[in-house]
C-alpha cells in the first residue's frame, strides 16, 4: 500500500496537471478567437466595430455598442433584482430558520441552480413575458431578461453570501453571545461589514455568469438590436447575437461575431480574476486578524 507521502505527492502532481490542462485550454480558446477575429480587426478596425451606427452586417455596419450596452444592462439589472433576495435568503437561513427549514431552503436553492437555462427561459416566455405584455407590448424586453437572469444567478449569489456571512470568527461570535446580542444584530453589524469584500466577489462571479447566458436571454428579450432605452423595450445581447447569426454568417460578418466572443471571454476572465483577488484579500485579512488575536 502506498505511503501517505506518496499519495500526497501523486495528488499534488495530478492537481498541477489538471490546472495546467485548464490553462492550456483557456489559452487555446483565446488563440482560436483571436485568429478568427483577425480579419474583422484588420479590415474593419476596432473603432468601427464599436462606433458604427448600429449592427447592420449586410450594409457593412458592425457597431457592437448597442449589443454591449444591452448585455451590461441585462446583467446589472439581474444582479440588482437578485441581491436583495439573496441577502434575505441568507439572513433567514442563518438567523431565523429552524434546521429543517434551513436545509429545505438550501435544497431548493441547489435545485434551482441545477435547472437548465433553457427551462428558465421557457418559464420566462410563458409567464413573465405575458405579464409584461399586459402592461406594454411586446412583453419580451430588457426587464424580462433581468427577471429570468435574476432567477438564474440567485442560487449562486445566495449560497456565496451565506458562506461569507457565516465566516465570522468564533471569538467574535462568542463575545456577541456573551453580550446577549440578537442574531440579526450580529449579522447586520458584525458579519455584514466584515463580509463586504466576499460579497463583492460573489457579485462579480454572478455578473460573469449573467453576461455569459444565452438561451434564456434569446427567448425573453425580443432580440431587437437597439440601445436599452427603457425597461419594457426589446433588446439583443452579445450572446444572443452570436447564437442567432453565427450559423449563417460568413466573411467579415462571421469574423465580427468572433470579436464579440473575444470581448465576452475577456470580460468574464477579468471579472473572475478580480473576484479571486478580492476573495484572496479577504482570506488574508481574516488570517491576519486571527493571528493578531492569538
Amino acid at each position: 500500500m502506498p505511503s501517505p507521502r506518496r499519495l500526497d505527492r501523486a495528488l499534488q502532481l495530478a492537481s498541477a496537471a489538471a490546472a495546467a490542462a485548464a490553462l492550456l485550454l483557456l489559452l487555446g480558446l483565446a488563440a482560436f478567437l483571436l485568429r478568427e477575429s483577425a480579419p474583422a480587426l484588420r479590415e474593419v478596425g476596432l473603432v468601427r466595430l464599436v462606433g458604427d451606427r448600429g449592427w447592420h452586417p449586410t450594409r457593412g455596419a458592425f457597431g457592437m455598442a448597442p449589443l454591449v450596452a444591452a448585455s451590461g444592462a441585462v446583467a446589472l439589472g439581474a444582479l440588482t433584482l437578485a441581491l436583495p433576495l439573496a441577502l434575505a435568503v441568507a439572513f433567514v437561513r442563518l438567523a431565523y430558520a429552524p434546521p429543517r427549514l434551513a436545509a429545505l431552503l438550501r435544497a431548493l436553492l441547489q435545485l434551482l441552480a441545477a435547472v437548465p437555462s433553457v427551462v428558465l427561459g421557457f418559464f420566462g416566455l410563458v409567464t413573465v413575458v405575458p405579464l409584461l405584455l399586459a402592461i406594454e407590448p411586446p412583453g419580451a424586453s430588457l426587464l424580462a431578461g433581468m427577471v429570468v437572469l435574476a432567477l438564474m444567478v440567485l442560487p449562486t449569489l445566495a449560497l456565496l453570501i451565506e458562506g461569507a456571512l457565516a465566516g465570522l470568527p468564533s471569538g467574535e461570535r462568542a463575545a456577541a453571545a456573551a453580550l446577549g446580542l440578537a442574531r440579526t444584530t450580529v449579522l447586520l453589524h458584525l458579519a455584514l461589514p466584515r463580509a463586504r469584500g466576499a460579497i463583492g466577489a460573489a457579485l462579480l462571479v454572478a455578473l460573469g455568469r449573467a453576461l455569459g447566458e444565452t438561451m434564456a436571454v434569446v427567448l425573453v428579450t425580443g432580440n431587437v438590436v437597439q440601445w436599452p432605452s427603457a425597461l419594457l423595450a426589446p433588446v439583443r445581447t452579445l450572446t444572443a447575437n452570436l447564437a442567432l447569426e453565427l450559423p449563417y454568417a460568413s466573411g467579415l460578418h462571421r469574423s465580427a461575431l468572433f470579436v464579440a466572443g473575444l470581448l465576452l471571454l475577456g470580460a468574464t476572465a477579468a471579472l473572475l480574476l478580480i473576484a479571486s483577488r478580492c476573495g484572496a484579500r479577504e482570506r488574508w485579512r481574516g488570517a491576519r486578524e486571527e493571528s493578531a488575536r492569538a
